[in-house]
C-alpha cells in the first residue's frame, strides 16, 4: 500500500535535518472508497497530532497529491525488533526493560483524554529501537479511540491480535494480549504468524527457551489469556509486574545477592579500575563498553564486564565531559578547548573542532549536528561528519550546561542565568533569566522542560513559549541535572538532598538526605534511583518511597553521573577509580 522514505527537510538550510516521508498509494477506482481511505489517512495524521511522547514519532505535516497521501514524522534512526531479532537472540534483562517502555507508551495510550486510544497493532515490526536503546511506537493506522460497548472493523494482525479483536472489539487489554505475544515471539523465536491463533499455550516458552525465568514466562502468559478480565488490568500494572523482578532477573552476573543488602551494608563493586588522576566527569555505556573521562587528560575504553583495559586517547587537558556515542565515534569535550572525536573500536582520533575556551559541557548529537557549550561563551553546532562549524550562538557566558535536542528546538543554560531556545539556524526563539547560574542540564517531558539552578529552585518551563509552569524551592543551589522517573522528577541538590517532585503538582513526594553535597545526577534504572554525593558514597534508592536500599562507598567525593548497562551500574570518583557495580 505504501513505502517510508528518509527524506531532507529544506526549511532548515544549515542544519541537515532528517524526517521520515510516509507515502500510501490509493490504488481505489470506487471514488467512496477512495474517499474513505484518504479519511482514514488524514485520521491518522490527526491522531498524532495530539500525541505528545517521547515514544512516539512527531507529526510535522500531511497532504494528499494525486492518488497519493503523505505523512511527514520525526525520522527514528534504528531498527525495528523484527530486524533485531534477525541479529540474534535478545537477552531476557533487555527485553524486560523495552517492555518497561512499551507499558509506559501504552498507558499514555490508555489514559489519552479526552477518549483513551487503543494501538492494535503491537507487534515487532512496529516498534523500533532508536540510536539511544530506547523504544519508539510506530505506525498509527489503525489506532482509535476506545469506547465502551462499541464494535468496529475486524483488522489487526494475525497470531498477534486477541480473540475479541477478531470479533471488531478492541480495549486496553486488546493492547496487552498483543504485547504479550510480541514478547513470545522475541524471546521464543517463533513467529506467531505462523502458527494456529491463540495457540500460545501449545508453545510453552521455558521448554522453546530454557534461559527464560519462571516470574518473566509467568508475566507473558498472563497478558496472553484468552478472556481479556485474566489479563492485566491495565498496561501500568503489567509494567509494575515487570519492574518486581526485573532485579531477579537471570544473567551472568554473579553477584545477585549483593542486590538484596539491608539498607545498613553497603555493597560491593565486582571490578574497579585506576586512572591516574581524578574522574569528575560521568562515564557512558556503549555496546559492552565504558568510556570515561579522567584529569589525567586521557579518555579510557574499559571491558564492561571485566573491567580490563581496552584503550586510552590523550588530549591536552582535563576531561568532565561527559562522552557521547554515535556511529561508532565517541565525541567529548577537554578542558584543551577541543571538541575531540574519536573511533570507538581503536581509540584514533577522527577529527577535532578547537573553541576559544575549554569545553566542560557535555556533547548532545541530533539532526547531523554536534551541540555543545563552551566557556568561551558560545553555543557550537558542528557538522558530525567532517568537524565544520554550522554555527554558533554568543551566551555571553560560559555555557556547562548540556544542550538538550527536542521538539526542532535547542534548549541550554548559561552560567550568568540565562536559559535559551533556539531554532536550528542558532537564532533565539525565547530566553529565560534565572537568578543565578544554570549548570543543570534540561530534560524535556511532555514538551516541558525542566532544570536547576544555583539560585536554589527547580524550574518546569513550556517548551514552546518559555512560560514559567511551575518552581520548585530547593533547600540550597544545585548544579544537577534532573533525573524522569515515570511522572516524577528526581535531582540532586547542594544541601545534601535527593529530592522527588511531581511533575503535576510541583509537590515534594520525598526526599533523601546524604552526608554531604549532592553535585552530581540521579539516574533511574529498573525502580530505582542511583546517585552519587560528595561524601563518596553511590546511594541506591527505591524510586517510589525514598528509602535506601544500598550504598558502595569510594574514598573520594562522587561529582559525576552514574550510567547503567550489563546490569550494572558505573560510577567514577575523584580516588581516581571507576566502579561497576552489580545493578
Amino acid at each position: 500500500m505504501g513505502a517510508v522514505y528518509r527524506a531532507r527537510d529544506l526549511h532548515f538550510p544549515n542544519v541537515v535535518k532528517w524526517v521520515a516521508v510516509k507515502e500510501m498509494f490509493n490504488q481505489a477506482n470506487d471514488p467512496m472508497i477512495r474517499n474513505t481511505i484518504v479519511r482514514n489517512f488524514e485520521r491518522e495524521a490527526n491522531l498524532l497530532a495530539t500525541l505528545d511522547h517521547s515514544a512516539i514519532p512527531r507529526i510535522y505535516d500531511y497532504f494528499t497529491f494525486n492518488n497519493r497521501s503523505y505523512l511527514i514524522l520525526e525520522f527514528i534512526n534504528g531498527k525495528d525488533l523484527e530486524a533485531k531479532l534477525s541479529e540474534g537472540p535478545i537477552s531476557e534483562e533487555q527485553l524486560i526493560q523495552w517492555a518497561i517502555e512499551l507499558c509506559d507508551v501504552l498507558n499514555f495510550l490508555h489514559n489519552h483524554k479526552p477518549e483513551p486510544i487503543i494501538f492494535r497493532d503491537m507487534k515487532p515490526s512496529n516498534v523500533m529501537i532508536n540510536q539511544h536503546g530506547h523504544i519508539v511506537l510506530i505506525d498509527f493506522g489503525i489506532a482509535k479511540p476506545f469506547q465502551t460497548g462499541q464494535k468496529g472493523t475486524m483488522i489487526g494482525t494475525e497470531g498477534y491480535s486477541p480473540p475479541e479483536q477478531y470479533r471488531g472489539e478492541a480495549s486496553p487489554q486488546t493492547d496487552i494480549y498483543a504485547l504479550g505475544a510480541t514478547l513470545h515471539h522475541l524471546i521464543t523465536r517463533r513467529d506467531p504468524r505462523l502458527e494456529p491463533p491463540f495457540s500460545f499455550g501449545e508453545r510453552p516458552i521455558r521448554v522453546l527457551n530454557p534461559e527464560v525465568s519462571p516470574a518473566f514466562e509467568a508475566i507473558i502468559l498472563k497478558a496472553l489469556q484468552y478472556n481479556p478480565e485474566d489479563r492485566f488490568p491495565s498496561a501500568l500494572a503489567m509494567k509494575e509486574a515487570l519492574m518486581a523482578i526485573g532485579q531477579g532477573t537471570k544473567t551472568s552476573v554473579s553477584a545477585v545477592p549483593e542486590i538484596i543488602l539491608p539498607s545498613d551494608e553497603f555493597a560491593k563493586p565486582s571490578w574497579t579500575f585506576e586512572c591516574e588522576d581524578e574522574i569528575r566527569g560521568s562515564p557512558s555505556f556503549h555496546k559492552g563498553f565504558v568510556y570515561v573521562g579522567s584529569y589525567d587528560h586521557n579518555m579510557y575504553a574499559i571491558n564492561g564486564t571485566t573491567g580490563e583495559f581496552v584503550w586510552k586517547y590523550p588530549t591536552d587537558g582535563g576531561i568532565v565531559s561527559k562522552p557521547f556515542i554515535y556511529d561508532d565515534n565517541i565525541y567529548f569535550g577537554s578542558e584543551d578547548n577541543r571538541l575531540h572525536v574519536i573511533s570507538q573500536r581503536s581509540g584514533r582520533i577522527n577529527w577535532t573542532y578547537f573553541a576559544e575556551g575549554p569545553i566542560r559541557s557535555s556533547p548532545y548529537i541530533a539532526e547531523g549536528h554536534v551541540f555543545i557549550g563552551s566557556d568561551d561563551g558560545f553555543i557550537h553546532a558542528i557538522n558530525t561528519y567532517n568537524g565544520r562549524l554550522a554555527w554558533k550562538y554568543e551566551a555571553s557566558s560560559p555555557v556547562r550546561s548540556t544542550p538538550l535536542v527536542e521538539h526542532d528546538f535547542v534548549y541550554v543554560g548559561t552560567e550568568n542565568g540565562d536559559f535559551y531556545c533556539l531554532d536550528f539556524r542558532g537564532a533565539v526563539k525565547w530566553a529565560f533569566k534565572a537568578k543565578r547560574s544554570i549548570t543543570s542540564s534540561p530534560i524535556d517531558f511532555q514538551g516541558n522542560i525542566y532544570f536547576g539552578s544555583l539560585d536554589a529552585t527547580l524550574y518546569a518551563l513550556d517548551g514552546k513559549t518559555g512560560w514559567v509552569i511551575w518552581r520548585f524551592k530547593l533547600g540550597k543551589g544545585t548544579i544537577s541535572t534532573p533525573c524522569l522517573a515515570g511522572e516524577t522528577i528526581v535531582i540532586g541538590c547542594v544541601d545534601g538532598n535527593i529530592y522527588c517532585i511531581d511533575t503535576k503538582t510541583s509537590k515534594e513526594l520525598w526526599r533523601f538526605e546524604t552526608e554531604h553535597q549532592v553535585t552530581g545526577s540521579p539516574i533511574l534504572f529498573r525502580d530505582s534511583i542511583y546517585c552519587g554525593s560528595v561524601d563518596g558514597n553511590l546511594y541506591c534508592i527505591d524510586a517510589q518511597n525514598g528509602h535506601l536500599r544500598w550504598k558502595m562507598h569510594t574514598n573520594g567525593p562522587i561529582t559525576g553521573t552514574p550510567v547503567a548497562g550489563n546490569n550494572m551500574i558505573y560510577i567514577g570518583s575523584t580516588d581516581h577509580t571507576l566502579y561497576a557495580i552489580p545493578a
